[in-house]
């Protein structure tokens, strides 16, 4: 996750979390959701954010006038983290053809349909032979928890915690509308939920439209960074 606006407000987690997931409290140090790896299941099939092994989505990403290109695998991999088999999703950063971000993410889905993010192993190569990998963070590590990346029922309401790894990772997200459409070269679609997304950690912030049966088509962000879906290769 990415993208961002400074603030310090009393959250609640969106209904439908895991039993005991509750309030996101005002001091960082008081949220711990609870986690039962009895209520997760072994597929993520949230329609507005479905991770089959074996997908590819490809997206080209623009930035002024830099141009990018960011592949999104899902992989046959699992990892376990407090308890909990993860899908690994490995995350691509590519600008003119050279690889610059490497990122493994970690996602479940409860029996609720939330979808869960656990972590992620992430590189980003820089000047010199240097790699930062200041963004890496497990759930259950450190005192990093896991937050929630889409409802199972998305509607509008409160923010809510997307990942937390003090100082380091605290994104969170806001459902903001359902039912949105978004054109991309990938193709036109009606039926989308639209979020905003930022972190506590800097400024401004981002927002996407989930697409039924896709998962994310489009990102739009206040730097006017744009990505943009252009290919989806199913197993």
């Amino acid at each position: 996750m990415r993208t961002k606006r400074s603030l310090a407000i009393l959250l609640m987690f969106l209904p439908g979390l895991v039993a005991g997931a509750g309030r996101v409290a005002a001091k960082s140090a008081d949220y711990r959701p609870r986690i039962d790896s009895a209520e997760f299941q072994a597929a993520v099939d949230n329609p507005y954010l479905p991770l089959v092994p074996g997908t590819t989505l490809k997206y080209v990403e623009t930035a002024g006038k830099k141009t990018r290109e960011n592949l999104i695998t899902v992989t046959h991999d699992t990892k376990t983290i407090m308890g909990v088999a993860c899908v690994v999703v490995h995350d691509q950063v590519f600008e003119h053809g050279v690889l610059k971000e490497d990122t493994f993410d970690w996602y479940a889905q409860d029996k609720q349909g939330n979808v869960w993010y656990f972590g992620e192993d992430t590189k980003e190569f820089l000047s010199r032979g240097r790699v930062k990998t200041e963004g890496s963070w497990e759930a259950g590590v450190d005192r990093a928890q896991p937050g929630i990346i889409m409802p199972g029922h998305p509607l509008p309401g409160e923010p809510y915690r997307q990942e937390y790894g003090p100082g380091h990772a605290e994104d969170m997200g806001q459902v903001i509308a359902v039912g949105d459409s978004a054109t991309v070269p990938y193709g036109a679609f009606a039926d989308c939920v639209k979020t905003k997304e930022w972190s506590l950690l800097e400024s401004g912030h981002e927002n996407k439209w989930y697409a039924r049966g896709v998962g994310v088509v489009r990102e739009e962000s206040t730097s006017h960074e744009v990505a943009t879906l252009i290919s989806v290769t199913k197993p």
